[in-house]
């Protein structure tokens, strides 16, 4: 009775280690046929450029979001003289805290800026359903990038093409703690491939205002504010690998600019000393309490740019 327990028993264990108890296949991985990853083509939004939606556009940024925006938030704008020397299109690079980066760069621009200026926006994330995809394209004009690898039906590049200005925020994604992370190459590339210059773009407050994770404006109407800087330009031989750090350093100077003043700004970046935007290597909390503190406008104006405060 005992030798057949144990014969049982070894039996038993011997199926169960031929067994497929799982949904994996038989087959090693390293004899399988390739097969290419599957590529997702999100929803298209060529459409939110054309006439009809460019007036129901104007409608809904002038006649529901910019009201409801300025009752949630104060702001103030510097810089914006620059461009009454430029011809578009331009790439808007700017740091990424929240998202109302979006509607405070838009609604900041100049009308007929703001009337053709594109939103890029992670395909992933805005286009993964069809009323994101249509709601966001409609209100913010935005068009997919590719973050995971999918097919656009659309790229900046065409964009760019058509005369269209675009806001790309080189980080990619929300800060989680307010200060800048890790600049991509994107905005340089693009600059450097379709020959349009980069006006860097600073802004503060959005994060106290609107952290990662918090679905509306906190009370009170914070103050945001957001300046914008002297176009940048490759020069002639300069790579896109070195392009691109000096789109960050001038985001850094601006956002320096707007703690401090103009002229002492001006003069740790000819130092050598603009304070890294990356902020300090402490623990995360003492970087998250840093950034939740609304900035302060009161002071005076030292600088050759107009502001205008609402």
């Amino acid at each position: 009775m005992g030798n057949f327990l144990k014969d049982t028993a070894d039996d038993v264990r011997t199926v169960a280690r031929g067994w497929r108890w799982g949904r994996r296949p038989q087959v090693p991985r390293s004899a399988e046929a390739y097969v290419p990853a599957q590529r997702s083509t999100v929803f298209p939004s060529d459409w939110s450029r054309r006439r009809p939606a460019v007036a129901a556009r104007e409608v809904a940024q002038r006649g529901a979001l910019e009201p409801l925006f300025r009752s949630q938030v104060r702001t103030h704008v510097e810089g914006l003289d620059i461009l009454d020397r430029l011809e578009g299109p331009v790439i808007f690079a700017a740091n990424h805290a929240s998202h109302l980066d979006t509607p405070l760069v838009l609604l900041s621009l100049p009308d007929r800026w703001r009337r053709r200026t594109a939103v890029a926006a992670a395909a992933d994330y805005f286009f993964d359903t069809w009323w994101r995809a249509v709601g966001s394209s409609l209100v913010f004009n935005t068009f997919p990038i590719d973050r995971r690898g999918g097919a656009m039906a659309t790229t900046p590049g065409e964009v760019l093409a058509d005369g269209w200005s675009l806001v790309i925020f080189p980080e990619g994604t929300r800060s989680r703690d307010g200060w800048t992370g890790t600049f991509r190459m994107g905005a340089a590339y693009l600059a450097h491939e379709h020959g349009v210059p980069v006006v860097p773009v600073a802004h503060r407050g959005t994060f106290a205002a609107m952290p990662r994770g918090q679905g509306w404006p906190s009370p009170g109407r914070r103050q945001l504010t957001i300046r914008f800087g002297e176009p940048l330009r490759p020069a002639e031989g300069e790579s896109v690998r070195d392009f691109a750090p000096r789109i960050k350093d001038a985001i850094a100077q601006l956002l320096d600019e707007d703690t401090s003043t103009w002229w002492e700004a001006k003069r740790r970046a000819a130092a050598g000393r603009t304070p890294d935007p990356a902020g300090p290597q402490v623990a995360q909390w003492r970087r998250v309490w840093a950034q939740s503190e609304s900035p302060e406008v009161e002071r005076p104006e030292t600088g050759p740019l107009r502001a205008w405060r609402r």
